[in-house]
């Protein structure tokens, strides 16, 4: 969009330097300087604002998802971070989930108001129903699975968030890793090991697919089967001369 010059008077068209937040600052100063001031509308309709780079998400590979998992020394923190990569959960689902929520018979987790309000089940995989009925013999939970410090009120998410850092250092894994790392872990795992994007979304509850598309670029076992166009040709290794 806009470039700028260095002290050597080189052109650049980086923002180094210069936050997303105070350019759409300055953008917005001259969209009201042209359109107001001087009274010409058409000209800030040009100026574009900037567009905060996407950044790919954190994931976790097995090795260090059974690292972190095993790091959490407490029981109910452990099996909730454990219920939020089995099940994609965001931080607050996981943390509002009731112990009626588990369907042990029909092999789902009822995730009650969701992300705009939204219900949906997701898959309660055999490991994580163990896991959940070694907790509950342990830690008797009457109405949250995860109870707080006040057991008539849920987990505060924060401890899971406090959990996850704690953790983090003990596995000596250099990444920042939070529970929604866990979630994004979740998704390109399940996309790796074939799940059809389509039931990923429903799953994640996304409404736009090109949301749960963006794990396609994460995915290593994908990026890794698909074929170059070059390999399709017929090509000297070294040129005649």
């Amino acid at each position: 969009m806009f470039g700028f010059t260095s002290q050597d008077g080189r052109h650049r068209g980086d923002t180094s330097g210069l936050s997303w937040p105070a350019l759409n600052q300055t953008v917005c100063a001259l969209r009201f300087f042209f359109g107001v001031t001087l009274g010409h509308a058409e000209i800030p309709e040009r100026i574009a604002y900037a567009r905060t780079p996407a950044k790919l998400p954190t994931i976790l590979n097995g090795d260090e998802i059974v690292r972190f998992l095993e790091a959490v020394p407490s029981l109910r923190t452990r099996t909730a971070l454990t219920t939020a990569y089995a099940a994609g959960l965001r931080a607050s689902e996981a943390a509002h989930l009731k112990v009626r929520d588990i369907d042990g018979e029909r092999g789902i987790i009822r995730v009650e108001h969701g992300k705009g309000g939204k219900d949906r089940n997701v898959m309660l995989s055999v490991q994580l129903l163990a896991i959940l009925r070694v907790y509950w013999r342990l830690a008797r939970p009457e109405v949250w699975l995860f109870p707080g410090r006040d057991p008539t009120k849920p987990i505060d998410v924060q401890v899971l968030y406090s959990a996850c850092r704690s953790a983090c250092t003990a596995a000596g894994i250099d990444k920042r890793v939070t529970v929604h790392t866990l979630r994004h872990s979740f998704a390109t795992h399940l996309l790796e090991s074939g799940t059809d994007i389509r039931i990923i979304q429903v799953l994640l509850g996304h409404n736009n697919l090109s949301t749960t598309a963006r794990y396609t670029k994460v995915s290593n076992n994908l990026i890794r089967s698909t074929t170059s166009p070059l390999d399709r040709l017929t090509l000297e290794v070294v040129p005649p001369g």
